[in-house]
């Protein structure tokens, strides 16, 4: 990890950002100077990569949160 502990959901995140601005990069290279068509096959680069990224199971997040009851707090009672 690049980051701390306290930080990992961010690096994913990061990580995304960066491959999304390269396939918007390729699909406006492709696009000819056509908004519409550029967005287009950003939205199709962009559609293969992630298909294909989630059908190898890269890039997943995979958090967990244990609690545990506190010898301090009151016992609830029922009125």
């Amino acid at each position: 990890m690049l980051l701390p502990a306290q930080y990992a959901w961010f690096e994913p995140v990061l990580i995304a950002t960066i491959v999304v601005f390269i396939i918007d990069l390729i699909g406006n290279s492709i696009g000819f100077g056509n908004r519409f068509f550029s967005a287009l096959m950003s939205a199709i680069v962009f559609a293969l990569v992630f298909g294909t990224l989630v059908y190898f199971g890269y890039g997943s997040v995979s958090m967990s949160v244990t609690t545990t009851p506190s010898t301090t707090a009151p016992a609830q009672t029922q009125k």
